[in-house]
């Protein structure tokens, strides 16, 4: 029975060495789960961070798109006046011209000096 009692023992030997190697497989992997979280907690943050500075961005940009385009308008209708202010002044100054031709052509009104 010695003999089975030390094989016995070399099983028992064995299979608490199997048992501790697990445990130092399931330590080592319980550390990398652990790094593995606070990675992904530490990406989803810059994520949330990155999101936050986007939506800031594009709310920027809308308003910066919203003043260009009311600029935009702003200087169609300025453009428009100005082209309606030069017409005028242009036909303003060829009435003038004619006016002023016709004042050449009609005889000087004497005065009475008395």
């Amino acid at each position: 029975m010695t003999q089975q009692g030390a094989v016995l023992q070399g099983y028992n030997n064995e299979l608490v060495k199997c048992i501790e190697d697990l445990c130092i497989q399931k330590e080592e992997l319980n550390r990398q789960i652990q790094q593995a979280e606070e990675e992904k907690n530490k990406l989803q943050h810059e994520i949330q961070v990155l999101k936050d500075q986007l939506d800031c961005v594009c709310e920027n940009l809308a308003q910066k798109v919203a003043s260009r385009n009311e600029l935009d308008k702003i200087l169609a209708e300025t453009e428009a006046a100005y082209m309606k202010i030069l017409d005028s002044s242009r036909t303003l100054l060829n009435v003038l011209k004619k006016e002023v031709g016709s004042l050449k052509h009609t005889p000087e009104l004497k005065t009475n000096v008395t």
